[in-house]
C-alpha cells in the first residue's frame, strides 16, 4: 500500500498586464480549462501597443475598451463601415474579446495581423493578442500557433516567447516550453514570470532541483509574487515539508485573494489538511 496527495500542480502560466489589468491563465496537471471571470463584469483587454493604426477615431476607441466595450464595439462598427480599416477591425476584434467572445474575437485579429501593411511589429502584437484570447477560449492549440507566427515576425521579443511557453506548457510540451523560456531569460534575465513558468515545467518533467532554482531565483526578484509561491508550496509539499506549504499557499492567497492562484493555493491547502489518500 502506499500513499498519493493529490496536491494540485497549478500555476498561473500568463501574466499579461494592460491598462492597470491583468489576465491570468491556469495550467494544472490536467488540461486545464481556461475560465472567465464569475462577475459580470467585462473580460481584461490585452496590451495594445505598438498600435497597428494611427488617428483620433483609434485612439478613442482603445480608450473605450477598458469601461467601456460594448461602446467601443458599436464605434468600431460603425467606424469599419465607413472605411476605418485596421484601427477599425483592431478596436473591433479587442472589444469582442472582453465582451466574452475570446474565440470570436482571436479569429478577427489573426486576419488582420495577416492582412495588414502594418510594421512586422505591430502584426506580431497583434498575433500575440490573438494567442491571449485563445488562451483565455481555452484553446491552447490555437494559441501556440498564433505565437508561433508573432514569433515569426519578431522572433527576439521575451513576452511573445513567454506567450508561447505557456501554450506549450498548456499542450504539455514542457521541455518546448523551456527553451522558449530560456531564450526569453537570454534576452531578458530578470523576468520572475520567466522563471517562474520554467520552473513549473521543471516540475512536471521531473527535476524538482531545477524547478526549485528557478523559483528561488523568481522569489528573489519578486519575493510576493503569488504564482512562485505557491509553486514553491508544491515543491515543498513534495519534499515533506508541509508546514513549509501551507506557509507559501497562505502567503500566495493573502497576496491576491481573488485570484485563479489563490483558488488553487486553497484547494491545496483543503488537501493538505485532509491527509494523504491510502491506496
Amino acid at each position: 500500500m502506499k500513499t498519493r496527495h493529490a496536491i494540485i500542480g497549478g500555476v498561473a502560466l500568463l501574466a499579461l498586464a494592460a491598462a492597470g489589468t491583468v489576465w491570468y491563465v491556469l495550467a494544472q496537471d490536467t488540461p486545464a480549462a481556461i475560465e472567465s471571470s464569475d462577475d459580470d463584469g467585462p473580460l481584461p483587454i490585452p496590451p495594445v501597443p505598438p498600435r497597428i493604426a494611427e488617428g483620433g477615431d483609434y485612439e478613442k476607441c482603445l480608450g473605450m475598451l477598458t469601461n467601456d466595450p460594448a461602446g467601443a464595439s458599436s464605434f468600431a462598427e460603425a467606424w469599419e463601415a465607413t472605411g476605418g480599416g485596421d484601427g477599425a477591425t483592431h478596436c473591433l476584434g479587442l472589444a469582442t474579446i472582453a465582451l466574452g467572445e475570446p474565440e470570436k474575437g482571436a479569429t478577427m485579429l489573426e486576419q488582420l495581423a495577416a492582412s495588414s501593411k502594418g510594421t512586422e511589429t505591430s502584426r506580431a502584437t497583434v498575433y500575440g493578442q490573438a494567442d491571449q484570447a485563445w488562451l483565455i477560449a481555452g484553446d491552447a492549440a490555437h494559441a501556440f500557433g498564433a505565437a508561433t507566427l508573432a514569433l515569426s515576425l519578431s522572433p527576439d521579443d521575451p513576452d511573445l516567447l513567454i506567450d508561447r511557453a505557456v501554450a506549450a506548457g498548456l499542450l504539455e510540451r514542457y521541455q518546448d516550453s523551456i527553451d522558449d523560456l530560456t531564450r526569453a531569460l537570454d534576452f531578458d534575465p530578470r523576468r520572475p514570470d520567466a522563471y517562474t513558468f520554467r520552473g513549473s515545467a521543471w516540475r512536471h518533467m521531473g527535476q524538482p532541483d531545477l524547478a526549485q532554482d528557478d523559483i528561488n531565483r523568481a522569489l528573489i526578484l519578486d519575493p510576493d509574487r503569488p504564482e512562485a509561491l505557491l509553486e514553491r508550496g508544491i515543491l515543498r509539499q513534495q519534499n515533506n515539508d508541509p508546514d513549509g506549504a501551507r506557509t507559501d499557499w497562505e502567503r500566495a492567497i493573502s497576496l491576491s485573494p481573488d485570484s485563479g492562484t489563490a483558488d488553487l493555493a486553497q484547494q491545496n491547502l483543503a488537501l493538505l489538511e485532509a491527509g494523504p489518500i491510502l491506496r
